[in-house]
């Protein structure tokens, strides 16, 4: 079959599986393997110790899956923090591994034990675990997490200094410990240094710190007011555009937003439209037609390389767009990386004039709203969103988040972009983010000159900025916007908000007839 003639690309190709799943008891083996691997010398928990980990607390023994291997493993307790005043014994808190000793009334999680395959390192599996933690500290509404950490780097220095003073060094980011470094990463604060805490920890030198985070959704009354996941940090990357020398380059190039976007602790990051045309003088082409044609080669590449970063990162990805080839007809398509590896895409549905005649690319004809662990999102690619009626589609499809890619050339079309974006969060009560390419691509035709102003937009009442702008970049630098959102206020706004654009509309006057190719025609 010719490439003109493919079909489009399986997706399922490219994906990964990783998820956070409830220990099991046919996982001890795993378990086993884990424990002599990341603690050599030490003696792993037993069968009858497991068994009654999962007895007594089910839900506080977890695992990380990836690709079917069990590659983590977290096991925990609930305790009341006055009963343990002192800290000191690891064998007295954990029972010695059989938490007979957990209090379902207790108000804190004491973590007994975080263990990571290192042949998996780098993926941030232990980042996945501790966000399990907290949210089973917010389910159960408890006050606070507590850990004893190992500091398996002092042994190397124990001859120079003292374990107060080497923890005070990873403190300040002199030196890094395997363990503290990533737990202090993870939100955690030192508490104070414990002495004798499990003396066969032998790299550690016996020591361990004491590490607290707090539940800042803890509710003295007991009622649980507030849903784990009903906040998303966004990160949109205001790309800078400028020719690279080949792939290694670019993929550099997104790594290290992605990176940055990882280090805040970003639920997603947003990448612009057709940033991979930076790629043009890679190829061998100069003819617009052609160029896509050509950049459309490299999609599995670029599908591969998301969902690895994805992955590793620990991050949702929206992957801007890319040119795809499908049945010999072209289209720009915007894809989402999940982070537990999985792929989902949004084929462009009203192409510009110039993608159509430089570019030859066809439209889509499907609104699609993805599932993920930070609400329901939809993706309008770049002039989409001037649309109102997908805007209606998407949040009739339970989006709360909107997600515009885009490539402009001049602020004319970026206030576009921009206005109809803010319009699109107003009218259907939902958060719209943009991100757009900056820069110049020297003798690119049709996509040489960038303009981009990113931002994030709220509906417009008083639970919202009065401005109805959550985070704007400056104009047309490089940089990333941070900026959490609260999806609670959503919900709250749509029930009880001064005006409700989307809870008020009549359908009886009016309605948008949306023609769904594979459920038919409906109204939203």
């Amino acid at each position: 079959m010719s490439k003109d003639k493919a079909p489009p690309i399986d997706l399922s190709e490219f994906e990964t599986h990783v998820r956070v799943r409830p220990m099991r008891m046919e996982d001890y083996p795993r378990i086993v393997e884990l424990a002599l691997a990341c603690f050599p010398g030490m003696q792993p928990w037993m069968e009858e110790q497991i068994a009654s980990q999962l007895s007594l607390f089910p839900e506080g023994q977890l695992v990380v899956e990836y690709e079917d291997q069990v590659v983590a493993s977290s096991s925990s307790l609930i305790v009341d923090f006055d009963d343990y005043e002192d800290w000191q014994d690891w064998k007295v808190i954990a029972d010695n591994g059989y938490i007979r000793n957990h209090d379902p009334e207790g108000d804190s999680l004491y973590g007994i034990e975080i263990m990571v395959d290192p042949e998996y390192r780098g993926l941030k599996l232990a980042r996945r675990l501790y966000e399990a933690r907290k949210a089973l500290c917010r389910d159960h509404n408890l006050r606070r997490i507590i850990i004893g950490g190992r500091i398996p780097g002092y042994g190397a220095h124990a001859g120079q200094m003292g374990a107060a003073e080497y923890v005070d060094e990873v403190l300040q980011r002199n030196l890094y410990d395997p363990v503290l470094t990533t737990q202090l990463a993870n939100g955690f604060h030192l508490a104070r240094l414990i002495p004798d805490y499990f003396p066969a920890d032998e790299a550690s030198r016996g020591y361990a710190t004491f590490l607290v985070w707090n539940n800042i959704e803890y509710s003295e009354d007991g009622l649980h007011r507030t849903a784990a996941n009903q906040r998303a940090r966004l990160c949109l990357v205001q790309y800078r555009m400028r020719a690279v020398e080949s792939w290694d380059e670019f993929a550099s190039q997104v790594k290290s937003s992605v990176d940055i976007a990882s280090g805040y602790a970003g639920d997603f990051v947003v990448f612009p439209e057709l940033f991979l045309m930076q790629l043009q003088g890679v190829l061998d082409t100069r003819a617009p037609a052609e160029v896509a044609r050509a950049l459309a080669e490299r999609t599995p590449d670029y599908l591969e390389l998301m969902t690895d970063l994805a992955v590793s990162f620990n991050v949702n990805i929206v992957g801007g767009s890319q040119f795809t080839v499908e049945d010999g007809r072209l289209y720009n398509v915007g894809y989402l990386f999940r982070r537990d590896g999985t792929i989902g895409r949004q084929y462009k549905i009203h192409p510009t004039p110039a993608e159509r005649k430089w570019w030859g690319v066809n439209p889509g004809r499907r609104v699609q709203v993805f599932e993920t662990d930070r609400g329901r999102a939809a993706i309008l690619v770049g002039d989409d969103v001037v649309f109102p009626e997908l805007g209606r589609i998407a949040a009739a499809g339970g989006a709360q988040l909107l997600f515009v890619p885009y490539a402009v050339d001049e602020r004319y079309g970026c206030l576009r972009i921009r206005h109809c974006a803010q319009a699109r969060a107003i009218e259907n009560q939902l958060y719209a983010a943009t991100a757009g390419s900056a820069g110049i691509v020297p003798f690119v035709v049709n996509f040489d000159l960038h303009y981009a102003q990113s931002g994030i937009y709220t509906p417009a009442d008083f639970a919202f900025p009065p401005d109805a702008v959550a985070g704007e970049a400056m104009p047309n630098i490089e940089t990333v916007v941070v900026h959490d959102l609260d999806l609670d206020l959503l919900r709250r706004n749509r029930q009880a908000g001064t005006v409700r654009p989307w809870t008020d509309r009549d359908p009886e006057v009016y309605a948008v007839r949306y023609r769904d190719p594979d459920a038919g025609p409906r109204e939203c």
